[in-house]
């Protein structure tokens, strides 16, 4: 029970250090990222189109690793694209976090209207 207690507070403790990572204007460039780049396949509202719905119900279950892979790596055989070019590790990872937790939400992402071109 402990050991698992440790686990969570790790994993707590690096998800906070990867939000703390991204600042809050770029956490504004990558809303738009998500409904412009993402939305483009994954759907305007994150419910899926050519690409999978990422809700956090769809994405529930998958480990956290895989997903922040597949934005930096894209995944082979399919139209998903390798996203390393313009996002860094940790921005991968915060919309990693941000999607799984729920955090944002379709009518954010539909809403989203922020100009800005996403750069690295």
């Amino acid at each position: 029970m402990t050991r698992i207690s440790l686990l969570t507070a790790s994993l707590l403790i690096v998800s906070a250090q990867c939000l703390a990572e991204v600042s809050s204007s770029r956490q504004t460039e990558l809303m738009y990222f998500l409904k412009h780049d993402c939305g483009s396949c994954h759907g305007m509202t994150l419910k899926g189109g050519l690409g999978p719905a990422l809700l956090p119900e769809r994405l529930a279950g998958k480990p956290r690793a895989l997903l922040v892979t597949t934005i930096m790596e894209g995944r082979q055989g399919t139209a998903m694209p390798p996203w390393k070019s313009m996002l860094s590790y940790d921005e991968a990872s915060w919309i990693t976090d941000q999607l799984l937790t729920g955090t944002i939400t379709q009518t954010e992402v539909a809403s989203e209207s922020t100009p800005g071109a996403l750069r690295k």
